[in-house]
């Protein structure tokens, strides 16, 4: 939740600060432009080298004798990163579409070798450049070298459910609509700290005039607040079936049968723990709508 608009933020930053932002979001990628790593990065260049205007012929720049990795690597060096250029901030978004692609691994070892260049050659060419990876699933799934992936190097930011207080602010700025610490507490208890839910509940107090016993109630129903969130997510989980029967363990307060099975479960929002065996439901409003779903 929230990642695409933390990563806009931090690339506005960027632009305020007079540095050269490209922004990919993967989602705009074609199936046929990802089906070979050549397509991918031959796309990606052509992107890049639009956005940042420069005056480059891309058709004779490329070698495919060279392999893409060289080819993509020689235009950054060369042309994005000029040593007389801005650093240059590129901001790829919705990376999950790279997991589990045969060629991923090649990908985040290119991305992992930037970064130890940096670290070799402080004033080289890549000290001009930062790459901010937006993604929801865990990347450790994919990636089982981890000399290779570029997810445990840098500065990773993980974006946690609001605390009791960071609640109280948000009803703060809509006006207060939950009137007291109790109140606070009975809203925190349905929605937990999830960010989505608790800025769609008080907007919805907000607009719809509902007092604390009125949104506990139709927080409840199918058509109530919550229902088109609910019901996207319970279409979700029930494409899966290993992951359904994970969740009903999870469901019953068991431990997950597997690691994987809780970690997809985590990324996608609906279990929150450190392990499969401190596996929960993230709020008490999935825990009563998958129960009567699913069990």
């Amino acid at each position: 939740m929230g990642k695409t608009s933390l990563l806009a933020r931090g690339l506005q930053r960027a632009r305020a600060e007079n540095l050269r932002v490209v922004l990919t979001d993967m989602q705009k990628i074609t199936n046929i432009q990802m089906e070979t790593s050549e397509s991918l990065f031959l796309t990606l260049t052509r992107d890049i080298a639009e956005q940042l205007e420069l005056t480059v012929s891309i058709d004779n720049l490329w070698n495919s004798s060279w392999g893409w990795n060289v080819n993509f690597d020689r235009f950054l060096r060369r042309e994005a990163l000029k040593s007389e250029a801005s650093h240059f901030v590129w901001g790829l978004d919705e990376a999950d579409r790279l997991f589990g692609r045969t060629y991923s691994s090649d990908v985040f070892g290119l991305f992992r070798s930037w970064h130890n260049a940096r670290s070799l050659t402080p004033n080289g060419p890549w000290s001009q450049l930062t790459l901010a990876i937006a993604y929801s699933t865990e990347a450790h799934l994919f990636i089982t070298d981890l000399n290779q992936s570029p997810f445990n190097v840098g500065t990773r930011l993980c974006l946690e459910d609001f605390s009791l207080g960071e609640v109280a602010e948000h009803n703060r700025r809509y006006h207060s609509p939950l009137q007291n610490e109790s109140e606070l507490s009975r809203f925190r208890e349905v929605v937990g700290g999830h960010p989505y839910l608790v800025r769609r509940g008080l907007h919805a107090m907000i607009e719809e005039g509902l007092d604390i016993t009125q949104f506990l109630e139709k927080s409840k129903r199918e058509d109530g607040i919550f229902g088109d969130h609910l019901r996207r997510m319970l279409s979700d989980l029930i494409q899966n079936p290993s992951i359904c029967i994970a969740l009903k363990f999870a469901l019953k307060g068991l431990a997950c049968p597997s690691s994987e099975a809780f970690f997809r479960l985590r990324s996608a929002g609906v279990l929150v723990g450190d392990s499969k065996e401190t596996a929960r439901l993230r709020c008490l409003l999935y825990q009563k709508y998958l129960e009567t779903h699913l069990t």
